[in-house]
């Protein structure tokens, strides 16, 4: 059952129920971990960067399935549970086991990139989603003249919470009007298939005017 659990594909979700897909960085440098290395094919041993531990993995899987259920139910963050494992001087040994686990994981999913262009192009989406998002707060930021130069943490948060509301804002008229075309599209028939709309995004800010000043009104003010 254990090999059977961590054998599985990435996609399977495994431990906390989570899949993460990031862009490694350096991925040519990365090497994989085998249950039994000296059972794969020459062509890939230089590929290949050690052994599992699957000892040690299954003589602690019980703790595993402990740390996961209180993380799941709320009993302990994760990051309480890191800063535990920080804290001890000597490695934790549930740290050790952790980080075999991420070893697989990581085989696995770093087999299931190289085979997957479709992941591939997700991930790289989602990179450009996220540099979509910074790069229309620095144009905010630079049009308001909202630059962190506040020296008390009070302050600095309010002049973030500015930016991440102006931010909301553009996005929200974005996608408010992005929705009403695509409804316009429906209505005279023309093509508005999901595969074209996964090529839009609310997060443009080109045909928006970001000078001037910002006033908030207070409420109940007219």
């Amino acid at each position: 059952m254990l090999a059977a659990s961590l054998t599985t594909s990435s996609s399977s979700r495994p431990l906390l129920g989570f899949q993460f897909i990031p862009r490694i960085p350096d991925l040519p440098s990365k090497r994989l971990y085998l249950f039994g290395p000296s059972a794969c094919q020459k062509e890939l041993k230089g590929l290949i960067g050690g052994k599992f531990r699957q000892p040690l993995i299954a003589a602690h899987w019980p703790d595993i399935l402990r740390s996961v259920a209180t993380m799941v139910s709320g009993a302990i963050p994760p990051s309480q549970l890191l800063r535990k494992f920080a804290s001890n001087p000597r490695q934790h040994e549930l740290a050790v086991v952790l980080r075999e686990i991420g070893r697989v994981e990581r085989t696995l999913f770093i087999i299931d990139w190289l085979l997957d262009a479709g992941m591939q192009r997700r991930a790289q989406f989602g990179l450009n989603m996220g540099e979509a998002h910074h790069a229309l707060k620095n144009a905010l930021r630079s049009s308001s003249h909202t630059e962190i130069r506040d020296r008390t943490s009070e302050a600095q948060h309010f002049r973030m919470v500015e930016v991440n509301l102006l931010a909301a804002i553009v996005i929200y008229r974005n996608a408010k009007h992005l929705g009403q075309a695509v409804a316009r599209r429906r209505r005279e028939d023309l093509d508005c298939t999901p595969n074209l709309l996964a090529h839009i995004s609310p997060l443009g800010w080109a045909h928006v005017l970001l000078t001037g000043e910002y006033r908030w009104r207070k409420k109940g003010l007219a």
